[in-house]
């Protein structure tokens, strides 16, 4: 409770305030004889109104009057000659001293309005020094003179000084608001426009306490479910939020202007949306608006440019009115490709795209531009975006949500288990550093599905499979989520989209590599040699080797079971048994979606088989496909992003035909694949396949004594398993005949080729 000794009480009448200078004092002005200038009063206008006020004396004013200036009568709703009850008011100065006030401000009279702007600190200050040691009440008006300017003031609200500060000790952080308050001389007032006024206002919005906490200092990436992001939020504070941190006077001295627009892109679910929903949460700002693209369009005329005007209404109207203090607002656009295409590529003679996007660009940076907002576009189509819309000052931050990396991926699986593990529900056998070790090119949103898939299969198990759907609830209390649910989820169930398609190159290697002779150990050691290199070489990001050889001898098995054995997160073979009946530009399109993805991975191997068949050749005429020709000569030269590795591997069974076509210099190295081409290896690859007995492989190797044959491997294994279709006592003799029908050896001991 306030202390309050009266030791004046006294009816008076109400006059008008004698002088101007005195109305700008913002006291209530009596004869010196009723009372002494700097006493606080209590007015009584009605039983249940009560205003304070500081008083000053006048000569002019008679005795038993109290004259008050319009503001003030406004206030206390008082008329000329009113009778009020005046009573002496005391601060409680350990309790009522204000400690920061917010005054809302306009021009007093719309006639004197400009667009100068007002340095809020310097006018706290000037305040501060005229109004010292004077009353205060919450929505109390007055006239305050600055810069030769006279301004209408209204008090919004007011926070007691904590008493910790008045004893001369750390501040407590207890904050209490009051209704009426002495301002002292380490007050601290705060102004803010008001509705709908022109004023413009420059210097600090806030105290020093309350602008650091931009930032939500209990934020963390764990609690709100990011994982794998830590650099990317990094880069985005950096170039979003720093200047947003510091003092809006030491920004407005630096000319520098805020960040207002970031655009997130990348593959789909690598957490482009999740990241900008929990910007808002890491800020202390107001709720981020959040639309996806296709609800902006509207089939009526000039609707969709409306809707877009409507998400900035409120950013606009608060800075009308707050100016510099305005708050942060934040637009998250998502699908923004599908609003914000390229104009003049739109095939509607509406354009309805097109203007879209003007009205888009005008509110983000056009003649009435905003500093009070920030605009975040998602999209995994970034080229399909309007070039104007990436400028400085726009969407000048682009930042590229990658696939997580191995990091990444533990604390993407540690966020999804941490419920389990925390109710007992996930089996001590599972090792989330082990399954990141195997989750290669996941993507989050896989992850998340990996997880899901592997609860699933632990509930499973403890339904019972009777005619009706039953939990077995016995069992259903001992649930967990064990590492044989996740294993089987990771090869069944959740494959990346961007990752290694083990059906789609184990199917060239179901029979393994025959390794017949030293030419395929050294194949495959100098395959080991190119991978290393990919790997380790910054110099060489791009390694680019074409196994040539003739058809049959298992270039592409080769070429497989190298891409398989680097282990690369990526890993994707471009065949010509994927894009049978594709046009030319069909085609082109899906070679150029293989390297895409590729770059989108840390360490990628792309293996172009076939490249022959893929270029349409025929040796008749001869004709080719030009089109997807230059299309691979430009893939095989580009270099990968910064940062990215690429092995492309090329098969083919024509050099001579690359050469004519020049594309033997694309690629890094040539490495020869020969066929069998002597007896003893001949016998070297029946005794690996196991397919013939002792026996016989003895009675084939005689018969191929001091012989030179001509054989790709992969038309061995088709004769020799023909041959083991016959009765055993002719095996040998059948396989021997296939081999000189098939031109595979001469009886010349000649190589036939």
């Amino acid at each position: 409770m306030a202390a309050r000794v009266v030791i004046f009480f006294k009816t008076m009448q109400a006059a008008r305030c004698p002088t101007d200078e005195l109305s700008l004092t913002n006291c209530a002005v009596v004869s010196e004889k009723d009372l002494q200038s700097g006493q606080h009063v209590t007015v009584k206008t009605t039983p249940n109104h009560k205003f304070v006020f500081t008083v000053k004396t006048h000569h002019t004013v008679a005795p038993g009057s109290i004259a008050f200036s319009l503001p003030q009568r406004k206030w206390a709703g008082l008329s000329i000659g009113q009778e009020v009850e005046v009573s002496n008011y005391n601060f409680d100065k350990s309790k009522q001293c204000i400690g920061t006030m917010t005054i809302e401000i306009d021009f007093l009279q719309k006639k004197s309005t400009d667009s100068s702007p007002y340095d809020s600190d310097k006018m706290a200050a000037e305040f501060i020094q005229q109004f010292n040691n004077q009353a205060f009440s919450v929505t109390q008006q007055l006239v305050f003179s600055f810069c030769d300017k006279l301004f209408g003031l209204m008090v919004k609200d007011i926070e007691a000084m904590d008493a910790s500060i008045l004893r001369g000790e750390p501040a407590s952080g207890k904050k209490q608001k009051i209704d009426s308050g002495l301002m002292v001389g380490n007050s601290q007032v705060i102004f803010e426009k008001a509705e709908s006024s022109s004023l413009t206002l420059v210097g600090k919005a806030k105290t020093k306490e309350s602008r650091q906490t931009i930032i939500n200092p209990e934020w963390n990436f764990e609690k709100m479910g990011i994982g794998g992001l830590d650099k990317e939020f990094s880069d985005i504070f950096r170039r979003a939020f720093a200047s947003r941190v510091f003092p809006p006077d030491i920004v407005e001295q630096m000319g520098c202007k805020h960040v207002k627009g970031i655009l997130l892109f990348g593959p789909p679910g690598c957490g482009k949306t999740l990241m900008a929903r929990q910007i808002g949460k890491m800020l202390n700002a107001r709720e981020p608006k959040v639309v996806n693209g296709p609800e902006i369009l509207n089939k009526y005329v000039g609707e969709s440019e409306a809707n877009i005007r409507k998400l900035f209404a409120d950013a606009e109207d608060e800075q009308k009115r707050l100016g510099a203090n305005s708050g942060l607002h934040i637009i998250i656009f998502d699908e923004l490709d599908a609003i914000c295409k390229q104009r003049g590529t739109g095939a509607s003679s509406t354009g309805v795209h097109d203007t879209v996007v003007n009205q888009l660009l005008s509110k983000i940076d056009g003649v009435e531009q905003l500093n009070n907002i920030l605009v975040i576009g998602m999209t995994n189509r970034p080229d399909l975006i309007d070039d104007a819309l990436m400028r400085p000052g726009r969407f000048e931050v682009k930042m590229e949500i990658s696939l997580p990396d191995e990091k990444g991926r533990v604390q993407i699986l540690t966020i999804h288990t941490n419920k389990m593990r925390s109710f007992n529900l996930l089996a001590p056998d599972v090792d989330i550093k082990e399954l990141a070790a195997e989750t290669k090119n996941y993507s989050g949103a896989e992850l998340e599905g990996l997880v899901r898939a592997a609860q699933s299969t632990a509930m499973n198990r403890h339904i019972k499979a009777t005619s009706t759907v039953e939990v077995d609830m016995e069992r259903a209390e001992k649930l967990q989520v064990t590492r044989d649910d996740f294993k089987g989820s990771l090869n069944n169930d959740i494959k990346p989209a961007f990752g290694t398609n083990q059906e789609d190159y184990s199917s060239y290697i179901m029979n393994g590599i025959i390794k017949w002779g030293d030419p395929v150990t050294h194949v495959l050691d100098d395959g080991e040699l190119l991978v290393q290199q990919t790997k380790n070489s910054d110099r060489t990001p791009l390694v680019t080797v074409l196994l040539e050889g003739p058809p049959h001898s298992g270039k592409t098995a080769l070429a497989a079971k190298i891409s398989e054995d680097s282990q690369f997160p990526f890993i994707k073979i471009c065949s010509p048994d994927k894009m049978i009946g594709y046009s030319e530009i069909s085609k082109c399109q899906a070679i150029k979606k293989f390297f895409d993805d590729a770059y989108k991975s840390q360490l990628s191997c792309v293996v172009v088989d076939d490249i022959e068949r893929l270029l349409d050749y025929v040796p008749i005429g001869p004709r080719f496909s030009n089109l997807v020709l230059q299309a691979l000569l430009v893939l095989l030269k580009k270099a990968p992003p910064k940062g990215r590795k690429l092995l492309i591997i090329g098969t083919t069974s024509r050099k001579d035909v690359l050469q004519e076509m020049e594309m033997l210099d694309a690629f890094s190295t040539t490495i020869h694949i020969p066929n069998i081409s002597t007896g003893e290896q001949l016998v070297d690859a029946l005794e690996l396949l196991g397919s013939f007995s002792n026996k016989e492989r003895a009675s084939i190797a005689q018969q191929l004594k001091g012989k030179r044959v001509w054989i790709g491997i992969k038309k061995l294994l088709v004769l020799i398993e023909m041959s083991l279709q016959m009765d055993p006592d002719y095996r040998v003799s059948k396989f021997l005949s296939l081999l000189r029908d098939e031109g595979a050896l001469n009886e010349g001991d000649q190589i036939r080729i």
